[in-house]
């Protein structure tokens, strides 16, 4: 993603079940933990955390998103 994201941004990715939509809540530059899941986030290797339209979470790298 050539353009960094921001809060609030609608973005699309490649899921499990097909493609999802939703928003970007932030951008997460330090390690956290989502569903029993490690984030190896950094100020070098950020990911972005986004909300699909029925509240699920998730961590994405930003080159797996784009706007939508």
């Amino acid at each position: 993603m050539a353009k960094e994201l921001k809060a609030g941004d609608k973005v699309a990715w490649s899921s499990h079940g097909g493609e999802a939509h939703g928003k970007v809540v932030r951008k997460v530059e330090k390690p956290m933990t989502i569903k029993g899941h490690k984030v190896a986030a950094s100020k070098d290797n950020p990911e972005y955390l986004v909300e699909t339209g029925e509240g699920k979470r998730a961590a994405h790298k930003p080159e797996s998103l784009r706007r939508d």
